[in-house]
């Protein structure tokens, strides 16, 4: 990046925390304008506020050891800009646009600063349309809406990030789209597996990885978000295609916004948050719709502090979402993967008037036997199956059926399972929660249902499980709960 003009410089005022302020006698630098000061301009600043004629409040984006008073400061004349191009695929960046992973820099056909303002309402498409996951849990009783945005809910150990690939996968074959993954606050530990992971499920040349580590400065937390979706916008506006944004996690970055206000000097608001939380967000979040020309759906795993869901951050990050999809240890326990949990998953597409009266009737039919199979289990537990009347029997039979349908073997898994992945579509999903709730497999035993596609390869199954029941016993079920109907 070239300075544009005779250079301008200034000089460090003060130094507190992660906020600088400089001062320029000559002119003033623009806001958001990129600022490098110490040896080699290895300390990064970016201009948020003009405090007088000649003095900015800058807030550091790189760790600030080596500077002090009357330290020479120079303004590049430009914010801080990514590169652009399909060049950027299967790389690791950080905020700047440098890579990380110890390749060869991006030669980039453009840059472009990450202070973009969002799509302008009559340039967004107003028609909604469904985002197939190929993942039937999520297709049927959470869908996604394409251009919308979906919190993930989940805890170490249940599965996140096998899901995450699965999607990144899922969305390179049916949507010829690219996948954009932002680690806000992410641990260098996570960040490390993600990356070989990718690799090793060789989804990686189809992503963009874009990092703020947990030990860098709130500024670059508070930023990163910005940069990965200045580079999906590149695919989504130039490139006609659709991206899936994941982000992990988007409380990291409201928690960044929080050390940077107190580092301002900002009057905090309730229960310590900044007071422009809810524009801060929004500035972010609003950048993620479609348009004529492609989409941008976003998945973003969201943690809730103390499981407090009337918490400041949880309440605005829940009024951007339009699905919410939990995934459970309970499920993982007992092998059901993905570990979804089919209860408290949840989303606004799903209205007669977005998926139509079928699937909103099946979805409803399917939460109705879950939940009353839900209520019966301490039941169950206690006094046993036989000790239920006949109706509730038959709704435990298809609620277990239901159970291990909702299992899917994955693509990113089969190198470890031995199991081939399966990409399901909706109305082959519908179709087999449909016909269990029928009562079309009364005489099939669970395991038939346990990790498959669609319906019909219960035929398929069947005979193998019956094959393994002679020869080992149905106690040696892989599903862990082999009972006859």
């Amino acid at each position: 990046m070239q300075t544009s003009g005779r250079q301008n410089t200034g000089h460090v005022l003060s130094v507190r925390g992660s906020v600088v302020d400089v001062r320029f006698p000559d002119r003033l630098p623009d806001m958001h304008n990129q600022l490098v000061a110490g040896d080699g301009g290895r300390v990064v600043l970016e201009v948020v506020r003009h405090l007088d004629e000649q003095t900015v409040r800058t807030l550091a984006l790189t760790r600030v050891q080596g500077i002090s008073r009357e330290t020479p400061v120079t303004d590049r004349g430009v914010p801080i800009q990514v590169p652009l191009s399909e060049a950027i695929l299967g790389r690791v960046f950080n905020v700047f646009g440098e890579v990380l992973d110890k390749g060869a820099p991006v030669e980039a056909q453009q840059v472009r600063s990450i202070h973009q303002p969002s799509v302008p309402l009559t340039q967004q498409s107003t028609e909604t349309e469904l985002f197939e996951t190929g993942i039937k849990a999520i297709d049927v009783l959470s869908p996604l809406e394409r251009g919308g945005k979906a919190g993930l809910f989940g805890g170490a150990g249940v599965g996140k990030t096998v899901l995450i690939m699965e999607m990144i996968n899922n969305m390179v074959g049916e949507y010829e789209g690219v996948s954009m993954f932002c680690g806000i606050g992410e641990r260098c530990r996570e960040a490390e597996e993600l990356y070989r992971e990718l690799q090793e499920a060789d989804v990686l040349k189809n992503t963009v990885l874009v990092f703020g580590q947990m030990n860098e400065q709130p500024g670059a937390r508070l930023r990163v978000g910005h940069a990965a979706l200045t580079m999906a916008e590149y695919f989504r506006d130039e490139k006609k295609q659709d991206v899936l944004l994941l982000i992990d996690n988007i409380f990291r970055f409201i928690q960044a916004g929080s050390e940077v206000s107190g580092l301002m000097g900002q009057i905090p608001s309730r229960l310590g948050y900044q007071p422009n939380l809810a524009t801060e967000l929004a500035e972010l979040q609003e950048r993620i719709c479609n348009t004529a020309s492609g989409a941008i759906t976003s998945i973003q795993a969201v943690y809730v502090p103390a499981d407090d869901f009337t918490d400041p951050a949880a309440v605005h990050t829940f009024g951007h979402l339009s699905a919410s999809i939990v995934l459970s240890r309970d499920r993982a326990s007992q092998g059901l993967y993905p570990a979804i949990d089919l209860l408290q998953s949840n989303s606004k597409m799903l209205s007669p008037e977005m998926v139509g009266e079928r699937h909103y009737n099946i979805a409803r039919e399917v939460r109705h036997t879950l939940a009353t199979y839900e209520e019966l289990k301490d039941i169950i537990a206690m006094l046993g199956l036989d000790e239920l009347s006949q109706e509730d029997q038959r709704t435990v039979r298809r609620a277990r059926q239901l159970e291990r349908f909702f299992t899917q073997p994955f693509f990113v898994t089969q190198q470890f399972t031995g199991m081939e992945g399966r990409t399901v579509r909706r109305d082959d999903a519908l179709e087999g929660c449909e016909r269990i709730l029928n009562g079309d497999f009364e005489g099939v035993p669970e395991s038939a249902m346990y990790m498959i596609g669609d319906i019909e390869e219960v035929k398929r199954k069947r005979s193998e499980s019956s094959r393994d029941e002679e020869t080992e016993g149905a106690d040696d079920d892989p599903s862990g709960a082999a009972e006859g109907a």
